[in-house]
């Protein structure tokens, strides 16, 4: 199936943009509507959400289901919002006193998208460009490498920006290309692989010590804040995890399992390691799970359908 090549602009104005999001406003929004899946969520000023295909930066303000706003590493997290704030064009910005919503810019950018699918949030899966595309507005596309290599997704990954998370419907070629980019970033120890302990393992003793201090693949950030905001304590984290059964593809066996089988975590103990580097996974988008599902086994947080939570 070939992908859809979108046109539009980046906006940031009265958004919160972070390292792997950002608003797209398409100079036809009526294309959104040819790509798969469900409607894309467009707001009232012509603007979606985009999720930014196989990337995820650091957390600036990750809102768990059970209370609080949490962010991990600030600096590493900042610098990837920053770039792709300077990818998209967008200079001059001004954050409010929270560091979170940008509330001046020169944004309305030129650039495009490359999707052919909306996820269970209503945001495109996209690969992002800067520019104008070389082809017609609308034009279906056949994303080779040598194009793939031109988006955010590629240089996120390329300069240490940004940990690989894959999911299902992501073809084979371009998974290769942005794993070879991810693994010549953490040989050269750019960026977050200079100090990423995801699979050397971190002492979650407190939610500071795994907020401030651990970086890591920030889907295990995100399942272990919503562990500890419910239960008090990292201890039992893998326990909570196999409950949940999420879904995994283990590249390095071809085996269909679930999260928790790369987690190692003694009983009782706070310390918690993957056992898998982030590239070797496959995650399954589970459109039809609610978004804060994990949250909601560990109490009694009613399950959501409506606004999305980082997946």
């Amino acid at each position: 199936m070939p992908f859809r090549v979108i046109a539009g602009t980046f906006q940031a104005v009265n958004y919160s943009p972070d390292g792997d999001s950002l608003r797209f406003r398409p100079n036809d929004p009526e294309l959104l509507g040819s790509l798969s899946g469900p409607r894309a969520r467009i707001n009232r000023r012509g603007d979606v959400q985009l999720r930014i295909e196989a990337i995820d930066t650091l957390e600036t303000h990750y809102s768990a289901a059970g209370g609080g706003t949490f962010g991990q590493p600030k600096d590493l997290a900042r610098a990837a919002r920053a770039r792709l704030l300077e990818f998209a064009g967008i200079t001059d910005v001004r954050w409010d006193r929270s560091d979170m919503n940008v509330v001046a810019a020169r944004d309305g950018t030129a650039g495009h998208i490359v999707s052919r699918a909306v996820d269970k949030f209503g945001r495109p899966i996209a690969f992002v460009f800067a520019g104008d595309p070389p082809e017609q507005d609308g034009s279906d596309l056949f994303l080779d490498v040598a194009r793939l290599r031109e988006s955010y997704n590629h240089l996120a990954l390329a300069e240490g920006l940004a940990y690989p998370t894959f999911y299902t419907g992501l073809f084979a070629d371009l998974r290769d290309a942005l794993t070879a980019a991810t693994r010549q970033a953490r040989a050269a120890r750019l960026g977050i692989h200079d100090r990423d302990v995801t699979t050397a393992g971190f002492d979650a003793t407190s939610l500071s010590a795994v907020t401030d201090e651990a970086v890591i693949m920030p889907k295990l950030f995100r399942r272990i804040v919503e562990h500890m905001v419910g239960l008090g304590t990292a201890v039992g984290f893998k326990d909570s995890l196999e409950a949940s059964h999420e879904p995994v593809l283990d590249l390095a066996t071809s085996n269909f399992t679930h999260f928790d089988s790369f987690v190692e975590q003694e009983p009782g103990s706070t310390r918690i390691r993957l056992t898998r580097e982030p590239e070797q996974l496959v995650f399954d988008a589970m459109p039809q799970r609610p978004a804060n599902h994990f949250a909601a086994l560990l109490s009694d947080t009613p399950l959501l359908d409506g606004e999305p939570l980082p997946a």
